[in-house]
């Protein structure tokens, strides 16, 4: 069933799409019908520059056990960095 739950994060890093790499600003986590992954539900992430269009955006969907893995990764990356929250 589609939450039509959207977050919006503020972030800093860098994304790469099909004119090279660019900033990022924003990243929007939602979870909703794909585009194009083979599931009926996915975790979609849009990792954006909103100052330079639509192109500069790198999509990601995800099913819901492939996010929860990666939400874990990504704490135990910067939990073993000992970067503070």
């Amino acid at each position: 069933m589609c939450t039509y739950y959207t977050d919006h994060v503020a972030l800093e890093g860098s994304g790469k799409g099909p004119e090279g790499w660019f900033s990022l600003g924003e990243a929007s986590v939602y979870y909703d019908h794909p585009v194009h992954a083979p599931a009926e539900h996915t975790v979609n992430i849009d990792f954006l520059n909103r100052s330079l269009g639509p192109s500069a955006r790198v999509a990601v969907e995800l099913d819901p056990a492939s996010a929860r893995e990666l939400a874990r990764a990504l704490l135990a990356a910067v939990d073993s960095a000992g970067t503070p929250a």
